[in-house]
């Protein structure tokens, strides 16, 4: 493949892809996307870093109720989010230097586990949904759903064009909900919910307008990935702060 690549070069013939993927040069045997390895590690590290400052900041910093158990209504939810979220990543890394149909599988499914469940997270967190029985209303259908994809590409058929279609419209629709709750709250912090906003819509495009990689390393979907590091790190930022905006807000209220 490489090869053919530098003979259409030579003659002045624009990079194509091969079996719906570009080409890339190997680096010490990493067999494809070594410059996306090294970014979703990244991304997987900032990951980790944000979720462990949330854990010490709630468990160490805040106060706690008398059963130990934190004031914040969104803790467990956010937990499955840092636990998804460093999962998808590691199959990130793992499927862009091996890629085989389990690694590609995987990879795929944990992108889609993660982006199901942030669209949950968005719909209960924007409508301040705290009962645990509205709570399951909502996800169980979205699970079903996400679930049901999730099946289809492992044990029917890994269609990429269904999953990007999905995909988007689960990542459109949280960004919208995200957005119009940024615009109506007085969330001390929403102008970081605004950014990850705007930065994540932008970063969507490098998604879906694709182009060869440059020099054989860096396509569109690595710079996905150096997208969500800066945006990842504000993320948790305003996770942070939504935790202690709620946990102050509910010991001021009268008891």
């Amino acid at each position: 493949m490489l090869a053919r690549e530098g003979e259409r070069e030579k003659v002045g013939d624009k990079p194509v892809k091969y079996h719906g993927k570009w080409p890339f040069r190997r680096v010490y045997g990493i067999q494809v996307e070594p410059v996306a390895v090294a970014l979703s590690a990244l991304n997987l590290s900032i990951q980790f870093h944000g979720w462990m400052s949330f854990f010490i900041l709630l468990y160490y910093k805040l106060p706690l109720r008398p059963d130990k158990k934190t004031y914040y209504e969104y803790t467990g939810l956010w937990h499955i989010y840092g636990i998804l979220a460093m999962n998808s990543w590691f199959w990130s890394a793992v499927f862009h230097s091996r890629d085989v149909e389990l690694t590609e599988k995987l990879d795929c499914s944990s992108a889609v586990a993660l982006l199901g469940f942030n669209f949950i997270l968005a719909i209960l967190r924007a409508f301040s949904v705290r009962d645990e029985a509205a709570r399951v209303m909502v996800a169980a259908p979205l699970i079903a759903f996400v679930t049901t994809h999730i099946l289809y590409l492992n044990f029917y058929k890994l269609d990429h064009g269904l999953n990007m279609k999905v995909c988007l419209a689960m990542g459109v629709a949280q960004l919208l909900i995200w957005a119009i709750w940024a615009g109506v709250t007085r969330h001390p912090s929403r102008w970081k919910l605004w950014l990850v906003v705007v930065g994540e819509g932008l970063a969507m495009l490098l998604q879906i307008y694709d182009f060869p990689p440059y020099r054989g390393f860096v396509d569109a979907h690595a710079l996905y990935h150096a997208a969500n590091i800066p945006l990842t790190y504000l993320w948790w930022s305003f996770i942070r702060d939504d935790s202690e905006f709620r946990t102050t807000a509910l010991l001021k209220k009268p008891k």
